[in-house]
């Protein structure tokens, strides 16, 4: 990953801005640079993926603007090259050095012409403003909000401002940020915030017919996971076994001279993922490491994954034990620093409980509420677990051009009428010895539930004995924003408020089915709780 932060003003310690910003050194082990820009101060920890050399070290400056960029822009050796055609000259290969002269050009358009995921802040000089921008889902992380002063401060993580600002805020996916007055006012601050790309926006329903629709699907994740190949540092490949990252796994290994490396993790004692991932693994030819975790590292660790993620989420804190352990073991015993994930499917092509939609448009209508608010969640979760152990995700089902694609397809098609979910995305792979067949068609099985469902049952039970009744039901009531109703949610409120004091409003709600839907009116987040989980968990 890398990280950075912007205080965009005057008048902050340098002490202070260094002590927010250190929070987040995980991120970026390999440099830490902070400059004063003359009117605030922009800072940037670096992990080392494009442009290996200190040349490629932010923040990037030309004339009198600077930037701080996290991000990866793909395809940028052609933009930088007609960049060069106009004169601009480069003095690394950091993709994010093309940010300032792309800005210098076209201004504010020039955040819709980036195919990337990225997270950016720029002081502007010339004109004595400051913009800041995400890309469309949001899969890399921004946050902001305004100190005792008014003055606004962006940041990867909120444990970066949280000692500096009143409350934190996710910066908007697919919006930018642009003000030379960057102090608070309450009447203009919308004003300040613009959206350039909407990727759930469908301006014509795709009405291609089924084998054209997987075909292009087909095409267009494949282009997804090739452009993601592409890093100067080590790549590797997180695999779980379920058909999304198999499917990234498959592809990435057919693109590849040499085999890939794959990571699996599970519980030491009933891991259902282990079994399926070797499985992948040995079809595709990869070399492949299992993790085994015990429930003693599910406990000691629950404490540290809810600080590192931010958040109180059941569901995204229950797949993080794995993810993040997964993490720690491959940034401990390789040389891997970029790692592929499978993210972002569910939400395209459908989760167990969309079985349940009422009709194409609710399906549609889900997906398009799911893809804005996955910032908060499983695009949050992957990123951290990542991030904290010194690594970079990247997220081929989030590819700008994919993702607009499958939301286009008419929603008729995506609903499971096929006694199959995520049937498209099956039958765009049948050909091409991708996979075994039944990994194609295996059954949907949650991450916290496949790695083994006693972790689930370890952390219920922990949280069980942590409260009585009545300390369950007075401690509920501490909170009016996404109140706790079990006692393991109780309990992850409470550490996440022990570190996040009062900004709980960062996360909407708690991901959980569409209780609106017949069949999923249910208290647990996992699927395993649905009557159609079937053999999901076999």
């Amino acid at each position: 990953m890398c990280s950075i932060m912007g205080y965009c003003g005057k008048g902050v310690s340098l002490q202070k801005f260094r002590e927010g910003f250190q929070e987040t050194i995980s991120r970026g082990p390999d440099d830490s640079r902070i400059v004063d820009t003359g009117a605030g101060l922009l800072g940037f920890h670096r992990l080392a993926i494009m442009g290996l050399t200190p040349e490629g070290m932010q923040p990037f400056s030309l004339g009198k603007n600077y930037v701080v960029c996290n991000g990866e822009l793909y395809g940028f050796e052609k933009e930088r090259e007609a960049l060069r055609q106009k004169g601009y000259e480069f003095a690394s290969d950091s993709d994010c050095e093309i940010l300032l002269p792309l800005y210098k050009e076209y201004g504010t358009d020039m955040f819709a012409k980036l195919d990337a995921e990225f997270a950016c802040v720029i002081y502007d000089g010339e004109n004595g403003r400051y913009l800041a921008a995400r890309d469309p889902i949001g899969i890399r992380p921004l946050y902001y909000g305004y100190d005792d002063k008014g003055t606004i401060v962006f940041a990867s993580e909120a444990k970066n401002l949280v000692k500096l600002v009143k409350r934190v805020m996710p910066f908007p996916p697919g919006y930018y940020y642009v003000s030379s007055d960057t102090t608070y006012d309450p009447e203009h601050e919308a004003e300040k915030f613009h959206c350039y790309r909407d990727i759930t926006k469908v301006d014509q329903v795709c009405k291609d017919d089924l084998e054209t629709v997987c075909k292009n699907i087909h095409d267009k994740l494949v282009a997804g996971v090739e452009k993601r190949l592409i890093a100067d540092a080590k790549v590797g490949f997180l695999l779980s076994g379920g058909l999304d990252s198999s499917l990234v796994c498959a592809i990435a290994a057919k693109k590849s001279d040499k085999p890939i490396r794959t990571f699996a993790i599970g519980m030491s004692e009933d891991a259902i993922d282990l079994k399926y991932a070797k499985q992948v693994a040995d079809y595709i030819g990869s070399d492949h490491k299992e993790v085994y975790m015990t429930p003693e590292d599910v406990i000691s660790s629950l404490e540290k994954v809810i600080k590192l993620l931010g958040t109180f989420d059941i569901t995204t804190i229950r797949a993080s034990m794995g993810m993040y352990l997964v993490c720690k073991a491959i940034h401990e015993q390789t040389d891997v620093r970029v790692l592929l994930t499978g993210e972002i499917s569910d939400e395209l092509f459908g989760y167990k409980y969309t079985d349940f939609a009422p009709s194409a448009e609710d399906f549609q209508e889900e997906a398009v509420k799911r893809l804005h608010e996955l910032h908060m969640y499983d695009v949050l979760r992957a990123d951290r677990c990542i991030s904290v152990n010194s690594l970079e995700a990247r997220v081929p089902f989030g590819d700008l051009d994919f993702v607009q694609y499958v939301m286009s397809i008419d929603p008729a098609k995506k609903i499971n009428t096929y006694g199959k979910g995520k049937y498209l995305l099956r039958h765009a792979f049948e050909e091409g010895d991708y996979l075994p067949y039944e990994i194609l068609w295996r059954e949907k099985a949650a991450f916290s539930d496949a790695v083994g469902h006693s972790m689930v049952d370890y952390l219920k039970e922990y949280a069980e004995k942590k409260y009585t009744q009545e300390e369950f039901e007075k401690g509920c009531l501490k909170y009016d924003h996404a109140r706790p109703f079990t006692k393991e949610s109780l309990l992850y409120r409470d550490i996440f408020e022990k570190y996040y004091p009062g900004q709980a409003e960062m996360i909407v709600d708690f991901w959980m089915p569409n209780k609106s839907w017949e069949g999923c009116n249910v208290n647990d987040p996992s699927a395993r709780v649905l009557s159609n989980y079937g053999d999901s968990g076999k």
